[in-house]
């Protein structure tokens, strides 16, 4: 049956579909199925009337229709084929059910909002084609009498491919000429759909395959063995940093499309999006359209377009960071979650799904190989190889044969206090920077901390300027000489004495990303120096921007967050510095330490990945912490044996499933009444073995205007967590002015 519309008569219908609404939250209704149209099913776009208007949704499933009830039919179904594909509805119901939310939450993910706005419609161009070259005295007629047509027809003779846009014939000016001549029948005039490009404006050249070494060669016979059986089970490839993980998954995609199948290809952060889109659109060459990208810094129109593309297997590649997962690639034959430890994966808003389990599950429901990358991996997935469900594929040396960087731990308790480095440049390391700036070699500087100073803080009375919204100080932000709530986004003025007791000598405390920048322009006064951190990539294509000058050597210190830390390749790098290892061991988080493990390791990577060795400098106040004594070594499974051994007797993640439970309000006795309320409900409704702590203040205690309070807890099974939390929590009826939110296998504890 073709796309069309359907009686506007209610028909005799036997059944009845549930169809999500765009653009109103999770609102779902039924209307009659026409017996005329067989070509609706589960994932089907189509039209419905809506209160006088007409407005599109996304059919979720069929039911009886209500006896006695008249429904409204649907007015259209807009695609022959449903536009999101069975499988992705199976992973949007089964991951609604895992992680306790709204079926219609996970729809929202897999259809993007460009896609279900009606206004972001294909954009098409119109083209004029030669058909035929007129006779000479039909020439001869058209110079004298329509010279314009004369000359359209004459340019189009020269046209390389006989075709041209209007646009570039003369737009508007020149249409009607156009029609004289193709009425004539000399032309055609025909609309073209264009593609709105995010990579518009960039030649990317060919790249030929890489030779590879005999780890390289191992792990793609093993990754192309398992997309030729089908086989789902995930492949963990545990390589060093440089050891060409990127080279395999170039080499593995290409035997993939041999195939005839499809490759999705996900990255924590957008900022690794241009370099991995750059690297496989270079090897694809010769295929343009094949590779598409997905991520949220794209326009409307560009997401749109990449989205159909994929959709009609135009595109055979999609590239993008976690929302990516849900790209509706054609017979998917591989998945690769690249840097697949890292904690960007995992959404910290409703829907809070984790990417890479997601990815497992949907290569599971479509028969695809899966590959997950890393040179740290995670706890879980090494977990999972030891429990038999994962296998592990092995790259213990750097692809080009150089050696991993030295690192050496500088302890900054014993640095001498040197005034002019405010405590925040070693001896040690302001002398490894000058060497390599003498040297014309490039340096990363890693401060996990952005903005100038920490707090702004009286010495007198001890006032701290802290946000009005959340329980947290202030930043001070040099650029915009104001304190910046970095949960909230809360603005304010810096004052010139303190609030309590008006005293004039309120000082700056800490560091920041602004406040270093400001010290290595003093110390370095001739270096090209770039800072990189939120405030400086709202830019769209800043990022993307400044790590081409770095490639290019138009940087010569790149000084950023964590940003900078994984998965990018700059060779002329030499040297990098962690300003302070310690910023993240210091939080009330189970995972701390592998976050700062993987941190400190992967920024190791980026030095000595060219011809000239490398080597890190990493400062703390703590130096015998395990994290770093292990990422010194880079030993990741020595680091691995020990954590998972106390995670065991910690019963922690990976050994658990952990959900953190929270309550949030404005009152802050109604948000303890509230979860000491279900704390009690479930302690009288869940199992014995499952583990569940004392309601407590968040250690974030108050954000956006909220107090906080939260409980965790603990079961081998997250099915028990979601289904007995998600029934306690809509049996409760939280009011007026209370939010209740619970994060299964949660990443975040703040």
């Amino acid at each position: 049956m073709q796309a069309g519309l359907f009686s506007e008569e209610t028909p005799p219908a036997a059944r009845a579909v549930r169809v999500l609404l765009d653009g109103m939250q999770d609102r779902v209704f039924d209307y009659a199925l026409p017996t005329d149209a067989p070509a609706v099913g589960r994932g089907s776009r189509v039209e419905i009337p809506l209160r006088g208007r007409t407005t599109t949704g996304t059919v979720l499933g069929f039911s009886e229709p209500p006896p006695g009830v008249a429904l409204r039919p649907l007015r259209r179904c807009l695609s022959e084929e449903p536009e999101v594909p069975p499988a992705l509805m199976d992973l949007a119901e089964w991951a609604a059910q895992y992680y306790a939310v709204p079926v219609e939450q996970m729809i929202r993910c897999i259809v993007p909002e460009p896609v279900r706005r009606e206004r972001h419609e294909e954009k098409t161009r119109k083209m004029v084609r030669l058909l035929q070259w007129p006779e000479d005295e039909a020439l001869n007629k058209l110079n004298s009498r329509a010279p314009r047509q004369a000359a359209v027809l004459r340019y189009l003779h020269n046209s390389p491919e006989g075709r041209e846009a209007l646009s570039d014939l003369g737009g508007s000016s020149v249409l009607p000429s156009c029609r004289a001549l193709e009425r004539a029948g000399y032309v055609s005039i025909e609309e073209e759909a264009v593609r709105r490009d995010p990579a518009a404006g960039e030649s990317f050249a060919p790249s030929e395959p890489l030779p590879l070494n005999g780890e390289q060669a191992a792990a793609l016979e093993q990754i192309n063995a398992a997309a030729e059986a089908r086989d789902s089970r995930p492949l963990l490839l545990q390589g060093v940093t440089g050891s060409g993980k990127t080279e395999v998954y170039l080499q593995a995609a290409q035997k993939v499309l041999e195939a005839g199948r499809g490759v999705l290809i996900l990255v924590p952060e957008i900022s690794l999006t241009p370099q991995t889109m750059a690297r496989f659109k270079s090897r694809f060459a010769a295929t343009p359209g094949a590779v598409a990208i997905l991520h949220s810094a794209m326009s409307d129109g560009e997401r749109f377009d990449e989205w159909h593309a994929i959709r009609r297997g135009r595109a055979r590649i999609a590239i993008g960071p976690r929302s990516a997962l849900f790209a509706p690639v054609q017979r998917l034959g591989l998945i690769i979650v690249d840097e697949e430890h890292d904690s960007s994966y995992k959404q910290e808003n409703s829907p809070r799904y984790h990417g890479r389990d997601l990815a497992v599950l949907r290569a599971k429901l479509e028969g695809a190989a899966i590959v997950l990358g890393s040179a740290t991996p995670s706890l879980e997935s090494l977990y999972n190889v030891q429990a038999g469900k994962y296998r592990l594929l092995r790259m213990d040396h750097r692809a080009d044969g150089q050696r991993l960087p030295i690192t050496r731990v500088l302890d900054m308790r014993s640095e001498p206090k040197d005034k002019r480095y405010l405590g925040i440049l070693s001896e040690r390391l302001r002398q490894g920077i000058d060497d390599r700036l003498h040297a014309g070699q490039q340096v990363i500087l890693l401060l996990n901390r952005r903005g100038f100073a920490r707090a702004l803080q009286c010495p007198d009375c001890g006032y701290t300027a802290t946000c009005a919204q959340c329980s947290l100080p202030m930043t001070y932000h040099a650029t915009e000489n104001r304190l910046i709530c970095h949960v909230c986004g809360y603005r304010a003025v810096v004052p010139r004495q303190c609030p309590d007791c008006k005293g004039g000598g309120i000082l700056l405390e800490g560091c920041g990303t602004q406040k270093v920048e400001a010290l290595l322009r003093r110390c370095f006064p001739k270096a090209r120096l770039q800072r990189v951190d939120a405030d400086v990539t709202v830019r769209k294509n800043a990022l993307r921007d400044i790590l081409e000058n770095f490639r290019a050597h138009r940087i010569d210190i790149l000084l950023g967050t964590q940003m900078i830390s994984k998965g990018l390749d700059f060779p002329g790098v030499t040297l990098v510095g962690v300003l302070n290892a310690d910023l993240g061991l210091n939080v009330p988080d189970p995972r701390a330490a592998e976050r700062t493990f993987q941190l400190l390791t992967q920024v190791a990577g980026r030095a000595g990945r060219g011809e000239l060795d490398g080597e890190v400098m990493i400062q703390t106040y703590n130096p015998q912490a395990a994290a770093i004594q292990f990422a010194r070594r880079h030993d990741t499974d020595g680091f691995a044996e020990k954590e998972l051994a106390l995670r065991q007797q910690m019963y922690f993640p990976p050994y658990c499933h952990m959900a953190v439970l929270t309550v949030r309000s404005e009152q802050e006795e109604l948000a303890a009444f509230s979860l000491d309320t279900l704390y009690r409900r479930l302690r009288a409704a869940l199992p014995p073995q499952v583990l569940i702590t004392e309601p407590l203040p968040a250690p974030l205690a108050k954000a956006y205007g909220q107090f906080r309070y939260q409980c965790t807890l603990r079961s081998s099974s997250a099915r028990v967590l979601a289904d007995i939390g998600a029934r306690e929590i809509a049996a409760l009826g939280a009011g007026e002015g209370i939010t209740i939110t619970l994060d299964i296998d949660a990443y975040s504890f703040l």
